[in-house]
């Protein structure tokens, strides 16, 4: 069973060096969680300037869907960059663009037409979901989530509720936007237990906002993740969607679900809202759809994308060898990926819920296929985030060469290559396993 392999203090010398560098000509604004500079990836094993091989349980904040640098998606890349690199798929026509999005159409499991805008990010694609929903409804009021994350440009950022850094000193936002309570059973707002609560975080939208402060009349969308990433890879009770979806439909509202991070296969589905028995008005993708390269898509049914031409355009949006890295990308979810998602999730929870069983610290185990989050208490009956223990349990997994990265206030989230095996899942819980009896056991 293959190991990490350190063979410097971290950082080495070679990455302490160009940290140094960094420093010096880089935006402050990243956030970098431990000094990790890299050299190379391959699968789930990424190797750092000073040789150090590191387990990636992040897959590059979980873009990596194909495991770093695989060798189908590195072949079409190389093919395609032979034939063309850009061409601005928003003045002109070429075959990748084209192709992805009648695939990307395809993909919907209500068998109805979907059209599709192209960019670059996850942000790209809700400033452009945001604009649409405006733009069809003619409507200017919107809701979305606390603990949500839509992305920082300004619209996407509008409609985030994650953490008061990622909006301070940005303000005016977009206004009109009002954020309620997401389905967190763990720490229900309203103080409720899942089932007898009878998913009042979705009614209350309904039953208290619609009826004093916001008409739903002049409401274009509602703006939701199906699993919550940013916010603590928070799921959902299985009626909040679709609760959701049938307000939504009542008052001619748009649901739109942002599947930047739990679509493309990660949670066992193609699309996570699928695990809710939900199809949304519109869906924004990114992340793993491309394996590594920068790709934003919005998709809406046929007849709600009914802009006229120059209302919204990308001049890198759809870049021909991004999209040609996509299709390769979905054939793998489809042939195998997406089966190996559904068992290597299951036994990564069935890890994770043992530690649970060891450790008082670990307050909730919770997920859905490789799209996983842990939750750090002081106390499980207070149910004290226990932020400085989570840091310091992802600062041991780093130095013990496992690449873990934190979610919301308090929690870790696991979001390894869809190509993770049984082995290196184990790998994983036992390098968890002692990150977390030396800083909280």
């Amino acid at each position: 069973m293959k190991q990490p392999k350190i063979k410097t203090k971290l950082p080495g010398p070679k990455a302490s060096k160009l940290i140094d560098e960094d420093n010096a000509f880089m935006s402050p604004s990243y956030t970098r969680t431990y000094p990790l500079v890299v050299d190379k990836a391959k699968g789930v094993w990424v190797q750092d300037v000073d040789g150090n091989e590191f387990l990636d349980f992040t897959a590059g904040i979980a873009v990596c869907s194909t495991g770093h640098c695989h060798p189908r998606v590195v072949r079409t890349i190389k093919e395609q960059a032979e034939n063309l690199l850009h061409m601005a798929g928003t003045d002109f026509y070429y075959v990748p663009q084209i192709s992805l999005a009648k695939k990307l159409s395809s993909l919907f499991p209500d068998g109805t037409n979907h059209k599709v805008y192209f960019g670059c990010t996850g942000a790209e694609a809700v400033e452009a979901a945001f604009k649409l929903a405006r733009q069809h409804t003619k409507r200017e009021l919107n809701i979305a989530f606390f603990g949500s994350f839509h992305g920082r440009t300004m619209g996407a950022l509008s409609l985030t509720a994650s953490k008061t850094i990622q909006k301070k000193n940005y303000n005016p936002l977009v206004p009109g936007i009002t954020h309620v309570p997401y389905g967190y059973c763990y720490r229900c707002p309203y103080d409720h237990s899942y089932p007898q609560c009878g998913a009042e975080c979705a009614h209350w939208i309904e039953d208290t906002l619609f009826r004093t402060t916001m008409p739903p009349e002049e409401v274009a969308a509602i703006f939701v993740e199906p699993i919550q990433g940013e916010g603590g890879c928070v799921v959902p009770p299985p009626e909040f969607h679709r609760a959701l979806s049938n307000i939504a439909k009542k008052y001619g509202i748009l649901l739109v679900a942002d599947e930047v991070q739990s679509g493309m296969g990660r949670t066992g589905k193609m699309f996570a809202m699928e695990h809710f028995g939900v199809v949304p008005d519109i869906v924004t993708l990114a992340k793993g759809i491309a394996s590594g390269l920068p790709l934003g898509a919005m998709i809406a049914r046929a007849e709600i994308m009914d802009w006229e031409a120059g209302s919204h355009s990308s001049t890198f949006g759809g870049n021909p060898v991004s999209c040609q890295a996509a299709l390769t990308t979905i054939q793998l979810i489809e042939e195998e990926l997406m089966a190996n998602v559904n068992v290597q999730g299951q036994h990564l929870l069935n890890g994770l819920n043992a530690l649970q069983g060891v450790y008082e610290c670990m307050g909730d185990v919770r997920g859905k296929g490789l799209m996983v989050g842990v939750e750090f208490v002081k106390d499980r009956k207070t149910k004290e985030r226990a932020t400085e223990w989570r840091d310091e349990i992802i600062m041991k997994a780093f130095q013990k060469g496992l690449l873990l990265l934190g979610c919301g206030e308090n929690s870790i989230r696991f979001s390894p290559p869809l190509t993770v095996t049984s082995d290196e899942v184990d790998v994983c819980v036992s390098i968890l396993d002692e990150a977390i009896k030396e800083v909280a056991g």
